[in-house]
Order: C-alpha cells, then structure tokens, then sequence
C-alpha cells in the first residue's frame, strides 16, 4: 500500500514539474495557477473557516484555520480586499484613529484589542520591490517562472505581498492593479489575490 501512495506521489509531482517547465518555455504567456480548489468547512461562533488543502492526494491534506482572520479570505472570493484598523481611543499609538492593515491583523499590536474590518476602495498601486522565482519547491501551485511582488497601496499602512500575473519584465515603481479568483476559481488561499500591470 505505501508503495502504491509512493508511486501516485511521484506521478503527481512529476506532472506538476512538466506544467511548469512547459510554462517557462512560454515567457510571454500569463502566470497560471495549477493547483485547485481548497475544500472548506465553516467551524464555531465566528465562522472560521478551516481549508482543506491536498498537496498530495487525501494522504498529504494539510488543515488550516483562519480563525478571526477569516473575513479576508471570504472578501478576496467575493472581490473585495479587506483591512483591519484600531479604533480603540486609548491605543497609545492609533488613539481610535490607527492606519489600515493588509494583510489584517485580528488584533492591534499596540493595544492589543479587536481590529475594525474596513474594504480597500483604492486598488491600484505600484511595485515596492519584487523577487523573480524561476524555480519552486514542492507544493507551489503557481508555473513558473513568476514575480512575487510586495505592493504599496495608498490608504494601507502595511505592504501586500502577492504575485503578478503578467511575465513581461518589471521594475519597482511600476503601476499595478488588484485582481481576484472568485467564485468557482476561488482557491480559498492568499493565491486568490493577485495583482496585474496597469
């Protein structure tokens, strides 16, 4: 029997690696995700959603909760990026009036109570600085090769960190756009936001 998971496990990373070699023939091309969807089950008085994600096969399903975070990644299935801010006027630094979040914080760091949610209206921004991956470990579910890029949108007072969807070479500073998987393309994941050149 472990044989046979060994043997399926081989297969699979196999087809994966010939995914993205294929896809890094193609430069031009725009970045594909080649995972799939996550399974989610909704727990407890907040709805936190635990994901289900197989990496290989039932055997290799890692669990993960999102726990009061889990307002981000139903808004990014749904289009909508959201952040989180203190309001909390005796926060030594916000004094109820603290910066937007992204990626949100459940709590604040300098008071330590409940974050705001809040929608990001403003999705453009531009490239803070980037990093090209030409190879990926196992597990990744984007082709290579592809930039992770950390973007500055205005009105955030943190840095997103994401991947851009075009191939064509880029430079910090260029304009980007937030774009999301949603409904049935909807990963459940952080892949479900990404960002393409404006």
């Amino acid at each position: 029997m472990a044989t046979k998971k060994a043997k399926k496990r081989a297969v699979t990373q196999k087809s994966v690696a010939k995914k993205r070699s294929k896809a890094a023939a193609q430069p031009g091309k725009l970045v594909k995700l080649i995972g799939g969807t996550s399974k989610i089950d909704i727990k407890g008085r907040n709805n936190a959603w635990v994901l289900h994600n197989p990496r290989f096969g039932e055997e290799g399903t890692h669990f993960h909760t999102y726990g009061l975070l889990t307002p981000y990644f139903e808004g990014l299935t749904k289009g909508k990026l959201l952040g989180t801010k203190c309001t909390n006027p005796s926060c030594p630094i916000g004094h109820g009036k603290g910066e937007l979040w992204l990626p949100p914080r459940a709590d604040c760091p300098d008071c330590h109570q409940p974050m705001k949610w809040q929608e990001m209206k403003q999705l453009e921004g531009y490239i803070y600085t980037y990093t090209k991956v030409e190879r990926g470990g196992t597990g990744l579910e984007l082709e290579t090769p592809y930039y992770q890029i950390d973007v500055k949108l205005p009105g955030a007072w943190t840095i997103v960190k994401s991947w851009l969807v075009n191939r064509t070479p880029i430079k910090i500073g260029d304009k980007v756009r937030a774009r999301f998987r949603t409904g049935k393309l909807a990963t459940h994941t952080s892949l479900d936001l990404y960002f393409e050149l404006v």
